[in-house]
């Protein structure tokens, strides 16, 4: 009986030391690649036409800087607004990331690149920081552009 109980309280200790234990550490090369990945595709709603695809890579709290004095937040007042880059059959511009960059904690990550208007010219750059919302799940939770300097 004595033998049963230490046996128990070991078993029981054991199992309160594994639940304790950290979670393994996030990956820096996967998150980054899979935040590379993501910002492509979502680019690719814009050449592809496809404003329902845009906006689901949109968090609820999405806050996007879109000019100078202007600034849309959340996920519908944000779609809202880029409908209009949607309207016609050609994009206006297009953007791709050259650099991601994810916290060790694999929760937040900037994406930012060159973005280019329809015959190529490079006018400006985007930054864009992602939220990890599930494994593998990134949605925009800011966007803020800038222009090129002459």
């Amino acid at each position: 009986m004595r033998a049963t109980i230490t046996a128990l309280l070991a078993a029981t200790v054991l199992l309160g030391a594994c639940a304790a234990a950290p979670p393994p550490r996030p990956d820096p090369a996967e998150l980054q690649r899979q935040v590379m990945q993501t910002e492509r595709a979502f680019a690719k709603t814009m050449a592809d036409r496809d404003h329902a695809a845009f906006s689901a890579f949109l968090g609820e709290e999405a806050i996007f800087f879109s000019g100078p004095h202007e600034t849309l937040h959340g996920k519908q007042a944000v779609a809202e607004a880029w409908q209009r880059y949607f309207d016609k059959p050609t994009a206006p511009f297009s953007w791709e990331p050259d650099e991601v960059e994810v916290l060790d904690s694999g929760t937040l990550a900037l994406s930012t690149g060159p973005v280019h208007d329809r015959q190529g010219k490079l006018i400006g750059t985007f930054n864009s920081i992602w939220r990890q919302e599930a494994p593998g799940v990134w949605r925009i939770v800011f966007d803020k552009g800038s222009e090129v300097c002459n």
